[in-house]
Formats: C-alpha cells, structure tokens, sequence
C-alpha cells in the first residue's frame, strides 16, 4: 500500500490510500480509501508507517481492524475450482445455486462437515472464512444448501459424461474398485448390514463404486445398497462405459472379488472392444501349481513369467513372485497360527477344568468355532471334538503346501500383447492402488463422507457424489502442488529405482530427500496437503475502517510469504490432465 497525491484542478489534491496487485501479469493499482479530509501530520504518519517507520502508535490513532476473515485457503481452492471449469460443469444450474454447489465442494476440501455447520460458516455474524462472500452466498440457510444438493443431483450424468469426455477416450484403461460406508440412523432405505471395511460391523452402510482413470482421477460414482456385493455392481459400469460414455474400446480392471468367473461369462465376454485386466483368487493359483502348469523353480532367477492353461483358453497369464510380499504372508501367518492354538488350548484346557467342565459336541463346537471364524486357521488345524474332551494340533501338510505359493499372484486378461506387454499388465493391475488411495481420501483422511446421516436416498447419493467432486478437485490439487508436498513428483525416477515392476515401489531420490530433510529443493518446509491449507488460510482479509469522520471501510488481504506465494502460482497454472 502507498499514500498518492491526486492533481485535482482548481481543488485541493485528492490524497487516496492505494494499493498495487499483479492480474494477466500486468501491475495494476486500486483505491482503497479517500484521506482527503485527514491532516497532513496524520497523512505524513501513515506514509512513514507504510514505509516501515516507527510511527506504529500514530498508526493506530487512525485505523482499526473491525474484522479478520481467513482467505488464503479457500481463495486458493476456488481458484483452482474455476481454473479447471468447475462453473462449466455446473453450468445448468442457476447461478446463486451454481455458487451453493461450488460452495460445499470448497468447503469440502477446506472443512469437511454439516450442511448446518456449513451455513454458519457462510453467515456474515458467524463465518470462519472468505468463501460466502466470495461467491455471494452469506445469506443461505441450510434449505438453500439441501436444493441446490438435489439439482446437483439431478446433473450427475451430464457432469459424469463431462469428465469421462475429459480423461477418456477410445482405448482407454478404466479403474474400478467398490467400497462402503457406515450411516448413522436407521431410516434410508440406501442403508443395509452388509461387509464393513470399516470395522463397524454393528451400523447399517451403503456401498459405492468409483471409476477413475489410469492415473486415477475420478471419473464416476454410484451408490448401491449396503449389503450388495461387489461383482454385482459391476454390470452398471459396464453398461455406463459403452453407452452412457460411448467408449468404443476399453480395458476394464478391476481386482480379484470384482472381475469373477461368473461376471467375465455373463457381462464381460458377450461384450464387443471391451477387454479386462483381474487376477486369480488363491484357489485357481494353487491348482496351477498342483497342475505344474509353472514350476516355481521358475522363479530363482527371475520374478515375472507369461504362461497359458487349458483352464483359460485364450487368455494370457502372468505369473509373479514377490519375495517381500512372500516375507509378509509367511510373517502374518505364524502369528495367525500361534494365534489360533493358543485360544484353542483355551478351549481344551476348559474341558479338563474341575469346576464347571466344559462339556458337549455342540458347545465345544461353538466355542472352538469363534476362535476358527476370528483367525481364519482352520485348514492348517485337524481337530478332534468329543462329548468330554478336545484336542488339536497342526496341519503341517497344509501349512508347507500354502507356503509353496506364498508371493505368487496370477495376473490374467485377454489384451493382445501388442496392446499391453507383460509388465505393463502388472503395472496397470498395479494402478488399482489409486482407487484405494482416493477411497481413503474420501472415507477419512481429507473429505470425510462418513459417517452418513441423510435419511434420503436421493440425498445420501448427492452427498457421495459431492464427494466424489471434492476429490476431483483434490486430485488436481495435489498434482499440481507436488514440488511443494511430501508426495513424489518424479515418477519416472521412483520406477527406476525398482529392479523390477514386480517389486514393491520406491520413492525417487527427490521425495527421499524431502522426507528426510523435511525441505524442498528451494529449501522451503514441505507441507502435506492438510497443512499446506492451513498455511494459506493464515492469509486472511481484514476489514479495515479509518477513524476519519464520514471515511468507509475497506479490504487489506495479508501479504502472501513466498512460500504461499508460490502455492498460489502453482494453482494458478492448474489444468485438466
């Protein structure tokens, strides 16, 4: 800010308080008060203040700061919203609820809550940000917030069928991955007991299914009941790939319990240019070994083999080993099994106490069935259950034969080795991960979908979908931050540092560096995602009001640090990828 003399004719110059901002690279000033009818002393004070004097007393004889509202965070949120078109995709929605959809995406990513907790945060007596003045929406009471929820709704598909136009084309490999969420009440008809990847085995959830890109940038979101299996929903996409988006060619992936037998018969296979990456359920690999389909000697000199079976006629299968991967299932299992016997030694050690024996087929049944059902171990037990008595010991038999396949994973798909070679199976398979990670993005760590509490279906579908665009913009987000963020941003030097496609990824020598030193090249803090935003939010704009007689209040935001700075530039330069 600097004070300016303004010529004014005949009249006494117009002394104006102004400011200088950069916009298209042009340096541009704007009036932020008239000082006309101020002394020159108090003038002469604020110029001297301005210029770093210690006239701070005098300063503050002429203004006070009347408001403080963070800025930083969801100035730079919206602005990346904007640069990737988000008023497009909203763009058959009117404008104050095109504003109240943007609205909830923002604070979504900002902070994550209820639509009445988003109202106050909007509402000029209790905001906690920038963003309802910043779209005009200070006034909207939580209906406001729930209509524009149902329009949003309603433009689903349009907006779906814009981003997949976006980020997929013909041939293109399409993610897909389901998984669920708990819901608190007991009144959506969305809401089921089902199995909960959450751990809460006692609350109803709903299931939802993402499909994303090769890079895993969301695409398309579908709610389904909660106690609906994961191949069943896999039909819908499908269906909503060749139709609804039109893609002529696509190579479908998805994870062993998705792509089963019976979905490759019945809605995979009767379907023309679409083709499909899964792998074999633990079973199907052990009747490869037994069948010496492959020896595992194969693998003492290398990790990854192509081999065909008479048991998937024209279908190629790529076998990899994964020592690491074999450590860990070796690992797991002693502990299962060390687990397992000493509950079970429990059990039999009851049947032989003096006082209350344990006693019965069907009671020592039950009680050795829980500790089975809890550790899963039953196949490597032989047990021997009687009226009086119980006994067990291991199946070393069992143990040795599940053992012998420990790492190995069976990749299969029907894609043309002139499409995809054999690593590049294993490393599009691979990609599945980015479905996880943005499932974990969603459920708990950033967005918080869960828990749910819309008792309507309509609603509980919109607010999964809002999500799914508030991760959208995370992801763009995220990427474009990278130099800034613990997250590795050479790729291409993480994947060399691996011997092999098979082998567990590494970090490049860059993101080491930066989790090491806790700085970035240009020896700035590195910041994760969360609280690189809580950095920006301390840019906050203050409502500043001169002491002057008849003189209006006026906005001074908070001089950015170039470590802020250069996030806001960052985010600038935003695109579509």
């Amino acid at each position: 800010m600097y004070v300016t003399s303004i010529p004014n004719r005949g009249s006494p110059p117009a002394i104006l308080l102004r400011e200088s901002y950069r916009e298209g690279g042009k340096v541009k000033n704007r009036t932020l008060a008239n000082l006309s009818n101020w002394s020159a002393e108090r003038i002469e004070a604020l110029r001297q203040a301005l210029k770093g004097g210690s006239v701070a007393g005098k300063l503050s004889d002429a203004f006070e700061i009347v408001r403080s509202r963070p800025h930083g965070h969801v100035g730079a949120v919206l602005d990346a919203a904007r640069s990737l078109g988000f008023e497009r995709l909203l763009a058959k929605l009117d404008s104050r609820d095109c504003n109240l959809g943007l609205a909830m995406v923002v604070e979504r990513i900002v902070a994550p809550r209820s639509k009445l907790a988003t109202t106050r945060g909007l509402d000029p007596e209790t905001l906690d940000s920038s963003l309802g003045e910043l779209l005009q929406v200070q006034a909207a009471d939580s209906d406001d917030l729930y209509r524009a929820l149902d329009l949003l709704l309603e433009q689903q598909e349009a907006i779906e069928d814009a981003l997949a136009k976006r980020h997929l084309d013909r041939g293109s490999i399409v993610l897909y991955d389901v998984s669920s969420s708990y819901f608190e009440g007991r009144t959506c008809p969305l809401a089921k007991l089902g199995h909960s990847r959450d751990g809460k085995k006692d609350k109803l959830q709903i299931v939802f299914g993402l499909l994303t890109s090769a890079e895993g940038c969301p695409v398309a979101i579908e709610v389904f009941e909660g106690n609906t299996g994961d191949p069943t929903t896999l039909r819908r996409q499908v269906e909503k790939l060749r139709h609804r988006f039109a893609l002529e060619r696509v190579i479908l992936v998805g994870d062993r319990g998705m792509i089963t037998e019976a979905r490759l018969r019945e809605d995979l296979t009767p379907v023309e240019g679409l083709d499909w990456i899964t792998a074999l359920r633990a079973p199907a690999i052990q009747k490869l070994v037994d069948g010496q389909a492959f020896q595992l000697s194969l693998f003492d000199k290398k990790d990854l083999a192509e081999i065909t079976s008479p048991d998937f006629p024209g279908e190629r299968l790529v076998v990899c080993r994964n020592p690491f991967l074999a450590a860990e299932r070796g690992r797991k299992r002693t502990e299962l099994l060390a687990a397992t016997e000493k509950e079970l030694a429990k059990v039999a050690k009851a049947t032989l106490r003096a006082n209350h024996p344990l006693r019965g087929k069907a009671a020592i049944g039950l009680r050795v069935g829980k500790v089975l059902g809890r550790f899963k171990m039953g196949k490597h037990f032989q047990l021997t259950i009687e009226d009086t008595r119980f006994a067990f010991h291991r199946n070393e038999d069992s143990i040795r034969h599940e053992a012998a396949v420990d790492g190995i994973y069976v990749l299969r798909t029907k894609v043309p080795a002139s499409v995809l070679q054999s690593e590049e199976v294993v490393r599009t398979y691979k990609s599945l991960s980015t479905v996880e990670r943005a499932f974990r993005s969603m459920k708990s760590i950033d967005l918080k979908v869960r828990p749910i509490h819309h008792h309507k279906a309509d609603r509980v579908r919109a607010h999964v979908f809002l999500c799914m665009l508030a991760y959208y913009l995370e992801w763009h987000m995220r990427r474009a931050l990278r130099p800034m963020l613990f997250d590795d941003e050479d790729k291409q030097a993480a994947q060399a540092e691996r011997s092999s496609v098979v082998a567990p990824a590494r970090r490049s020598p860059a993101a080491l560096a930066k989790a090491f030193t806790k700085r970035t090249a240009n020896d700035q803090p590195v910041h994760s995602f969360r609280t690189l935003l809580s950095d920006l939010a301390t840019i906050v704009k203050n409502r500043v009001q001169p002491k002057a007689n008849g003189a209006e209040p006026f906005d001074v935001v908070t001089r950015p640090t170039s470590l802020q700075q250069k996030a806001l530039d960052l985010l600038k330069g935003i695109r579509d990828v």
